[in-house]
C-alpha cells in the first residue's frame, strides 16, 4: 500500500476499514470531469474507498459502474441548461438525486465525508443531513465562484444573486475543510467565507501527463490550409468563443487570410448559438466545430494545432479562475494566445501571448503574430510543457489533496 495511506483506516467494532469518501459533482460526468477523477483516483491511491455521485452524459450513460476500483453511480439530468428557469429545474432535479444516491450508498457502505464540487453552492444542503445526523465530515471542493459566474452568464444582480451569495456562505460555513483551486480562490474562501486559513488547502487543477500524449499531427484536420487554430472547452456563455469567431472573421474577411483553420473542441449550452454566429461572420467553412468527441480525437485536434487560444472573456470570474485548458494545451508543448487575466496569466507565463482583454481585433493580431514566428512557436512551446512537468502536473498537486485530508481527520471540531 502507498505511503499515502497512512491514517486512513478507522475502526469499525472489532473490524478495520479504509475510511470511505463520497464525491458529489453536477458539472460533468465522472470520469470526464478530469480534476474531479484526478482526485478520486489520488485518494483511492492513498487508501481511501470512494464513490462518486455525478450526472449521466455523452459516453457516461450507465447509471452504475466501477472504474479502477472507483463506484460511480450516476442520475440523469431533464436538460443542459440555459436560462435561469432551466437552471433553476436542473439544480433542484441534481440536489433530489444526490440526496437518494448518498442515502442509498450511505445504507451499503457508510462514507466519513462528503466532498462537494460545485457548481452550484448546493451540495451543502445533501452534506448537512448527514453530518448533522451521522457525523460525515464535510470537504468543499471550490471549483467556481458562483456569484461571480452568476454575473458572467446573466448580467445582472437581484434576489437570486443574493441567494446564490447565501449559498455560498453557508457553504462555506458547513465546511470542515475548503479545497481551493488557486490562491485568488484561497482568499475568497477567507475574506468572503469566514474560514480559518489553516482549514483552506490550495489544490490546483494540474493536467495528466499520462493522458495528454504527444502524437503525430494529422493534415486532414486543417481541410487544406497551412495552418490550425486550435481550443478545447465548454461552449458556454461566458468563454468569450464570440470573441474568436469574431477574430477569425477579421483574419479571413479584414485581412484577406485563407490560410487558417479553426479547430473548436467541446459542447455546451451555446453550442447552437455560435454556430449561428459562425454563419452570420460568413466563416462557417473556415471553423470546425467538432461537438464533445473522444480523448483520441481531442488529441487529434491539439496535436494538430500550430497554436491554442484560450479567449475567455475578462470578468471577475475569468480573472480569478484558473482554466484547465492552458495547462492542457501547454503539456502538449502548444503556444497559447489568450486574454491577458491574472490567473491565465500566471499559468502560461512565457507560454502565451496576451492580448488586450475582450478585444478581438487584437487577439486576431496576436494569432497572426505567432502564426508568422515559427521558432517563437517552438521556443513558447517548449517552456509551456517544461512548466507542466516541473510544476504543474497533476503529480505536484495529488501530495497536496492527501496532505489536505490528513489534516481533515486530524481536526478535533
Amino acid at each position: 500500500m502507498s505511503n499515502w495511506a497512512v491514517g486512513t483506516m478507522e475502526s469499525a467494532g472489532n473490524l478495520t476499514r479504509p475510511r470511505h469518501i463520497a464525491i458529489i459533482v453536477e458539472n460533468l460526468p465522472v470520469p470526464f470531469d478530469r480534476r474531479v477523477w484526478n482526485e478520486a483516483t489520488t485518494l483511492r491511491q492513498g487508501g481511501y474507498d470512494v464513490s462518486v455521485i455525478c450526472p449521466i452524459g455523452p459516453g457516461a450513460k450507465r447509471r452504475f459502474e466501477i472504474i479502477d476500483g472507483i463506484h460511480i453511480y450516476r442520475h440523469p439530468l431533464p436538460l443542459e441548461a440555459r436560462g435561469l428557469s432551466a437552471y433553476l429545474i436542473e439544480y433542484s432535479v441534481a440536489l433530489f438525486w444526490q440526496l437518494v444516491l448518498a442515502w442509498r450508498i450511505y445504507k451499503k457502505r457508510p462514507f466519513d465525508v462528503i466532498h462537494g464540487c460545485n457548481p452550484p453552492d448546493l451540495i451543502f444542503l445533501v452534506a448537512a443531513i448527514f453530518k448533522l445526523f451521522f457525523g460525515a465530515k464535510f470537504v468543499f471542493d471550490h471549483h467556481d465562484i458562483n456569484p461571480e459566474l452568476f454575473e458572467a452568464k446573466f448580467r445582472k444582480r437581484g434576489i437570486l444573486y443574493k441567494m446564490v451569495v447565501f449559498f455560498e456562505r453557508s457553504t462555506f460555513r458547513f465546511a470542515d475543510i475548503s479545497i481551493a483551486t488557486n490562491d485568488s480562490y484561497r482568499d475568497i474562501a477567507i475574506r468572503r467565507g469566514g474560514m480559518r486559513p489553516e482549514r483552506v488547502f490550495v489544490v490546483r487543477s494540474g493536467p495528466n501527463i499520462e493522458r495528454l500524449r504527444i502524437t503525430p499531427a494529422k493534415a486532414s484536420l486543417k481541410k487544406g490550409r497551412a495552418f490550425l487554430v486550435g481550443y478545447v472547452g465548454v461552449m458556454g456563455a461566458q468563454e468569450g468563443i464570440q470573441y474568436l469567431l469574431e477574430a477569425a472573421a477579421h483574419i479571413v474577411h479584414g485581412i484577406g487570410r485563407h490560410d487558417i483553420h479553426f479547430g473548436l473542441v467541446g459542447s455546451g449550452p451555446e453550442l447552437g448559438r455560435l454556430k449561428a454566429l459562425a454563419s452570420r461572420l460568413d466563416v462557417a467553412g473556415y471553423v470546425t466545430f467538432t461537438g464533445r468527441i473522444s480523448d483520441e480525437g481531442l488529441l487529434d485536434m491539439l496535436n494538430t494545432a500550430d497554436i491554442c487560444v484560450n479567449p475567455d472573456e475578462f470578468n471577475s470570474m475569468n480573472d480569478k479562475s484558473t482554466m484547465n485548458k492552458i495547462a492542457e494545451y501547454m503539456a502538449l508543448g502548444k503556444p497559447i494566445v489568450q486574454f491577458d487575466l491574472t490567473e491565465g496569466r500566471y499559468s502560461a507565463q512565457e507560454a502565451s501571448l496576451y492580448a488586450r482583454r475582450n478585444d478581438a481585433i487584437d487577439l486576431a493580431a496576436k494569432i497572426l503574430e505567432l502564426l508568422a514566428d515559427g521558432e517563437l512557436r517552438r521556443r513558447m512551446g517548449a517552456f509551456g510543457r517544461r512548466r507542466v512537468i516541473e510544476h504543474l502536473a497533476w503529480p505536484h498537486e495529488a501530495p497536496k489533496l492527501i496532505e489536505a485530508y490528513r489534516a481533515l481527520f486530524a481536526l478535533r471540531s
